[in-house]
């Protein structure tokens, strides 16, 4: 077996999250009074953490809102983050998988540490990923290589033993820049150009295709 560890994205990757965050930016810009936006844009707002998506939401005139506004979705979401959020459809059996195969699972993602872990553990279990590291003070969002690397060595392996799998090229960007293997999926919210713009070694159209891989 090549891999030791698989390491995966959490949003758009393991859970279709995008419902939950648009529906929380859109409620902000509401309360703001400012002009919403459809689903489809928020593929791209999301995916470099909650700053990033809040300044791509405003209006680039209302900067000055940033603050405010990441305020009153980081309360907001923190109570609607499971609203309508769900695992895609054989991630489920995907991870029971590959545990049976004695692979090392874990989860690297710029959503905010706290959220990251409740997340997973609700939709999961608490005994099938060895680490969850979310976005807090002590590191860099994705494409730095910190967080991933620090997942690696908390479930014990090295660089070249990790399979990593995301949606986006900030992932393939993140597993390049960890000595990671990169692995992109057609099921989240990017595109296959993307993926293999951003280094992608391997694409996954769906879920089980990924045992081809280990």
């Amino acid at each position: 077996m090549k891999f030791k560890a698989v390491i995966f994205d959490l949003d758009g990757t393991l859970l279709n999250t995008l419902d939950d965050l648009a529906d929380s930016a859109n409620h902000v810009l509401c309360e703001l009074g400012f002009p919403t936006h459809d689903i489809d844009a928020y593929k791209y707002f999301v995916g470099n953490g909650i700053p990033k998506l809040i300044e791509r939401c405003l209006p680039k005139d209302k900067q000055e809102y940033h603050e405010k506004a990441l305020s009153m979705f980081s309360e907001y979401y923190a109570v609607h983050s499971k609203d309508k959020t769900a695992p895609y459809k054989d991630i489920p059996e995907l991870l029971k998988l590959l545990l049976e195969k004695g692979l090392l699972l874990g989860v690297i993602t710029n959503k905010a540490h706290n959220i990251a872990v409740s997340v997973v553990e609700d939709y999961f279990g608490k005994n099938v990923f060895g680490c969850i590291r979310g976005l807090d003070s002590s590191i860099k969002a994705k494409p730095d290589p910190l967080g991933a690397l620090s997942v690696a060595e908390k479930i014990g392996v090295k660089p070249d033993e990790v399979l990593y799998i995301g949606d986006s090229g900030v992932d393939m960007q993140t597993a390049k820049n960890a000595g990671f293997t990169a692995l992109g999926v057609l099921w989240g919210f990017r595109t296959r150009d993307e993926l293999l713009d951003g280094g992608a070694e391997f694409i996954a159209e769906k879920p089980l295709d990924i045992l081809k891989f280990i």
